[in-house]
């Protein structure tokens, strides 16, 4: 019974065994199935939410592709002269490039700019880096930029932004805490570079310099550096030598200048560009840049899919101006030959203008800016459009223009006695050759302009004034006469701008126009008191020659496009001479002072102020001038001349002055009117044709 029972137990035992494993299997797979069953449910909601619900806004994201236009350089137009010589050029140089992509992140332009740094070295010279490209740079690091704002105190509510400016400060004012190696110098100023383009805008990384090692590192890893290119550049030379700079001006190297940054950038410059920064490149900026080539880029994924040329770009025009570069030389060098004869010592330059009398088209402006301290002389043409100087007595036909208009004296009615004029007050003034007295005469206005006559001046100023001298009696004459004498100036361009072409045009300096210095209205009159241009001495001079138009005077002569073979091409625009203004005076006052002009070269008083001029071919008429100044206290002069020749059909105009002077009697001033006007009918006008005389 015993055996019996424990083999039916083990029976029992087995069933029980499989009965729980057939009870476990089934739960297990269940399970299984039920998660299978959930995870089928949540694909077909989704996939429902996806195709059905949102498939149509899916699909065209799968083929949506961004499109932007990237812009390039085009080579910037060059000048010309009257006679179509190249008087600045572009000069052509492999370049490396960079053109930023559509949505870069900072930490891409970091790992660029690294990378590329490795294979190029930009200086100073090439990008100019300041303390915030520096900070740029270092913070462009997450590392460094986290690392620093633990420094820093910052919230929940500041943007990143905020954060990054508050980063910035404690870079400024803990300038030890960090610092940059030579070659992170090198690669922040290829990161400014990079970061200061426009998305899809192409700028320069190195334009100039560029080593053939350079050429092919850069080469052979440009696939690792995304938007980085080898290109061309250009930058300005000068065929006809690099004077003419001072006044044609120049091309910023380093992108935008500082103090043009934001209105640039207003127009669609990047930072990077390169602009016109002063003068003639400044003033037509828009004209010489072109228009930037434009290229449709498609991109997907941040991938560049396709390009697209839209438009070519347009080189930019070109300036055609109204000076010889030949003649423009040869003036400058007749300065710089002639300069210290004036004995310059304390002098601060020399300008000379030379002006087309009947279009005021400028033949050649040239100058010298002298530092006294050091003697230091610099090419410096656009002096004579900002240098305001006493003129001397240069100014007087003016004057007797004034007084003939005025009508104090006509122009058959016009002699005066040249004495001594002496005031209450004030201490003797007389002319040069009479000052005690001794030489007392009678003088008509052209004999008053070829002995140079300070008294018949002064007594032109009083008789305006309304007062009636007599020796040592007291001066009557009220503020208001120096309006009146500045106003005829005025008429003539001396004391207000020409109007000239070119940026920086000052109108001068006038001097104190109170009743405490009333005195000096008398200096006023003979040129001892306001202060000029150069450019309003030509242009007085050539108002005079042409019988009373004042010509607003100009450098552009015309704009011009290129053909295909480079040469100059279509005419765009040509300058139109201007008249600004008509001198209310009759031809009999103009012949009398044309007269006197005539008398100042060919008078045969022995007082005559420039007779070496009467031998020039054809005839030359003018006035020269010596004004009475100071430099540091040392007596000084400035020395002038204003002309024109032929003397009866004027052609062209000659104006120069020399301040500091101390050598007032050396004749520097005739000398260089003299070798400027025979070289003007040697290398720009045929002298044939024009008779000498009045």
């Amino acid at each position: 019974m015993k055996v019996f029972d424990r083999i039916k137990n083990l029976f029992n035992s087995q069933n029980r065994k499989k009965r729980s494993a057939q009870s476990v299997i089934p739960f297990r797979l269940n399970f299984l199935l039920w998660i299978v069953a959930i995870l089928l449910l949540a694909l077909a909601a989704r996939l429902f939410y996806l195709q059905v619900l949102n498939g149509t806004a899916y699909k065209a994201e799968v083929k949506r592709s961004d499109t932007s236009i990237q812009t390039n350089n085009v080579q910037r137009g060059m000048i010309y002269d009257a006679q179509g010589k190249v008087m600045v050029g572009n000069q052509t140089h492999q370049a490396i490039t960079y053109t930023k992509g559509s949505n870069v992140t900072t930490a891409e332009l970091y790992k660029i700019a690294n990378r590329l740094g490795r294979y190029v070295t930009v200086t100073n010279k090439n990008s100019r880096l300041t303390d915030r490209n520096e900070e740029d740079y270092y913070l462009a690091d997450k590392g460094r930029l986290d690392s620093i704002l633990k420094h820093v105190k910052t919230s929940s509510d500041d943007s990143e932004d905020d954060k990054y400016n508050r980063a910035l400060d404690y870079l400024n004012s803990h300038p030890d805490a960090w610092h940059l190696t030579s070659q992170q110098k090198n690669n922040a100023r290829i990161y400014a570079a990079m970061s200061g383009a426009y998305s899809l805008s192409t700028t320069y990384i190195k334009e100039t310099g560029v080593t053939a090692d350079e050429l092919a590192a850069v080469g052979e890893h440009l696939s690792e550096m995304p938007g980085v290119k080898i290109g061309t550049a250009w930058t300005r030379n000068y065929p006809q030598g690099k004077d003419i700079q001072s006044l044609t001006g120049t091309v910023s190297t380093t992108g935008l200048p500082s103090d043009q940054v934001n209105s640039l950038l207003s127009q669609g410059y990047s930072r990077n560009d390169s602009v016109g920064q002063s003068y003639l490149e400044k003033e037509y900026q828009a004209t010489l840049a072109g228009s930037k080539s434009q290229t449709e880029v498609t991109t997907k994924n941040n991938s560049v899919t396709k390009e697209v040329m839209k438009y070519p770009g347009k080189k930019g025009d070109n300036l055609v101006l109204t000076i010889n570069s030949k003649f423009q030389n040869r003036v400058q060098e007749i300065l710089k030959n002639n300069y210290s004869a004036a004995g310059n010592a304390y002098s601060t330059g020399v300008y000379a203008v030379v002006m087309n009398p009947h279009t005021g088209a400028v033949l050649a402006m040239a100058g010298i800016d002298r530092d006294p301290a050091t003697g230091k002389e610099t090419p410096d043409e656009i002096g004579a459009i900002n240098h305001p100087i006493t003129m001397g007595s240069v100014v007087k036909g003016a004057t007797i223009m004034g007084a003939l208009m005025d009508g104090v004296i006509t122009p058959t009615n016009n002699t005066l006695v040249d004495q001594p004029i002496k005031v209450a007050g004030t201490s003797s003034k007389g002319s040069w050759f009479n000052h005690g007295g001794s030489a007392n005469m009678a003088l008509d206005a052209p004999t008053a302009l070829e002995v140079s006559s300070n008294s018949y001046m002064m007594q032109l100023a009083m008789k305006e004034g309304g007062m009636k001298y007599s020796p040592n009696a007291q001066i009557t004459l009220k503020p208001s006469i120096f309006a009146k004498e500045r106003g005829y100036f005025n008429m003539f361009g001396l004391g207000v701008k020409t109007g000239i072409d070119l940026p920086g045009e000052t109108a001068g300096y006038l001097g104190p126009s109170t009743q405490e210095h009333i005195g000096s209205a008398l200096d006023l009159a003979y040129g001892n008191y306001d202060g000029y241009t150069t450019i309003q001495l030509a242009q007085y001079m050539s108002t005079i020659a042409n019988g009373g138009y004042r010509m607003r005077p100009y450098v552009v002569q015309s704009i011009r496009g290129t053909k295909k073979n480079g040469q100059l091409g279509k005419v765009a625009y040509t300058t139109q001479p201007q008249v600004q203004a008509t001198i209310p005076a009759s031809k009999a006052d103009f012949d009398l002072v044309r007269h006197g002009l005539y008398l100042v070269t060919h008078g045969t008083s022995p007082y005559v102020t420039a007779k070496s001029l009467g031998t020039v071919k054809p005839s030359v008429s003018g006035k020269t001038g010596t004004a009475e100044t100071f430099y540091k206290k040392h007596p000084t002069a400035t020395i002038s001349f204003a002309g024109y020749s032929p003397s009866n059909d004027p052609q062209v105009v000659v104006a120069l002055a020399i301040p500091g002077s101390t050598n007032e009697n050396g004749g520097a001033n005739i000398n260089m009117a003299k070798q400027i006007f025979e070289a003007y009918w040697k290398m720009v006008q045929s002298p044939k044709g024009f008779t000498d005389g009045e």
